[in-house]
């Protein structure tokens, strides 16, 4: 017989038991977070019709569309009518869009689901990923975006991923730079480009990119003296104060940072190259780094003239997203997220001891307990082993002696000692050894 390669598709991962309670965990945590910001989950179809997606992300983003062929009659013809779920941003325009009336504007909401694109599979980069978007639709007020950033923070905090930055800019401060240095206006998208990699090639390399986009030499030259300068900041603030714009610019940062505040495992600050490259940013945007990984975990800003796609006029947005993969990478490096089994095992002695087994289990979720009942069969060592792979953190033992007796055997699975205890004090007993 023919074998079938047992392999996922390429650029999709299974998650097994412990992966996926270790992203589960992370999820809750995180929507426990933002449900106490105010934000309202949102769920959309993993797929949408192909004419709501198409023209959205660029020609290069276009291309990565996991397309849906028609299907039944029309099969044979080829044509795609439908496509999975690019990201969670059009989704979002679509559904307020439909369902502006019912809405209570400002919409405040979060997504956390899956997406998909026909990438090129590699370290790090897939074709099935999880997205976490969190969004205020129908406000132009910069509380807006502070309130954002609040919620981010607060979730990375949650998550125990202390020591993250979040850096902050406008793209309004950025005009105002482009013209305080005196970059061609029609240069400016591209140069924003070229500034924002500072983080990765470093001001000689911002400089020489700069040239090779054809900005002036002198515009280099100064760009390039203030970008290798310890006080960059107050270096741009100073340039920036000689502009219309970049004044307003400023104006508009240091509001968001005043509305903010000090925030709990993190700084925010002013990063004034931050340009975060999507040319359909308006205002405020911000990225967030961490010391444990050097790369952004988290990152957004306001887009005014995005949601609004669907309805021939601008929609006020202003929202962020996590980036999921990065930042459960971080939970396992911290090991903050080792597998957790469950509490208690209850091990099976024989024949005779499974329906007192089962009904001991469920005697202890009702006390709140996790609890599993060992199915496979056979000797109390082989279960005990099983129930270190479980990564349970007791163990249970029913045998004739202690059902006669009203006893019950408790294994400290981490440490290997044993006591026995009366049924009526088995409840105390195991919540002074797992600490609650």
């Amino acid at each position: 017989m023919a074998t079938i390669d047992a392999n996922p598709p390429s650029g999709t991962r299974d998650f097994l038991p412990g992966e996926v309670m270790r992203r589960e965990r992370a999820f809750a945590t995180i929507r426990a977070a933002f449900d106490a910001h105010g934000f309202e989950p949102l769920d959309t179809p993993a797929f949408e019709r192909l004419e709501v997606l198409t023209g959205k992300y660029g020609e290069e983003g276009d291309q990565l569309i996991f397309k849906i062929l028609r299907r039944g009659e029309h099969e044979a013809t080829g044509e795609a009518d439908h496509a999975l779920r690019y990201d969670l941003t059009v989704p979002l325009a679509r559904v307020v869009a439909r369902y502006g009336s019912q809405l209570a504007m400002p919409f405040k909401r979060y997504h956390i689901a899956p997406v998909w694109r026909a990438d090129r599979p590699g370290k790090g980069r897939y074709r099935e990923f999880f997205q976490c978007d969190v969004d205020t639709v129908g406000s132009d007020s910069l509380v807006a975006d502070a309130a954002t950033l609040q919620a981010v923070a607060d979730v990375l905090d949650r998550l125990g991923l202390s020591g993250f930055r979040v850096q902050l800019n406008s793209r309004k401060a950025l005009q105002g730079l482009i013209e305080a240095y005196g970059v061609p206006e029609a240069l400016e998208n591209s140069a924003l480009v070229a500034l924002d990699k500072l983080d990765k090639i470093g001001a000689d390399g911002v400089a020489s990119e700069l040239r090779e986009r054809d900005v002036p030499a002198a515009a280099v030259a100064a760009l390039a003296d203030d970008l290798g300068a310890d006080d960059l900041a107050d270096r741009v603030r100073d340039r920036l104060s000689g502009t219309e714009r970049g004044r307003a610019g400023l104006a508009e940062v240091d509001r968001v940072l005043e509305l903010v505040g000090d925030v709990p495992g993190g700084v925010v600050s002013f990063s004034p190259v931050l340009a975060r490259g999507l040319s359909y940013y308006t205002g405020p945007v911000f990225e967030v780094v961490h010391d444990g990984l050097h790369a952004t975990i988290a990152a957004g800003g306001r887009y005014d003239g995005l949601i609004g796609m669907f309805q021939g006029q601008d929609v006020p947005a202003t929202g962020g997203s996590l980036g999921m993969e990065r930042i459960l990478l971080l939970l396992e490096q911290q090991e903050q997220a080792a597998p957790r089994g469950p509490d208690v095992l209850v091990t099976v002695m024989d024949d005779d001891a499974a329906a007192d087994a089962l009904a001991t289990a469920q005697r202890l979720r009702a006390q709140g307990f996790s609890a599993d009942v060992y199915v496979g069969g056979g000797k109390l060592g082989k279960q005990f082993r099983h129930a270190d792979r479980r990564a349970a953190r007791l163990a249970l033992i029913r045998g004739a002696d202690e059902r006669a007796a009203g006893t019950v055997a408790v294994k400290d699975l981490g440490s290997g000692e044993q006591t026995t205890v009366a049924e009526a004090d088995l409840v105390d007993h195991l919540h002074r050894l797992l600490g609650r």
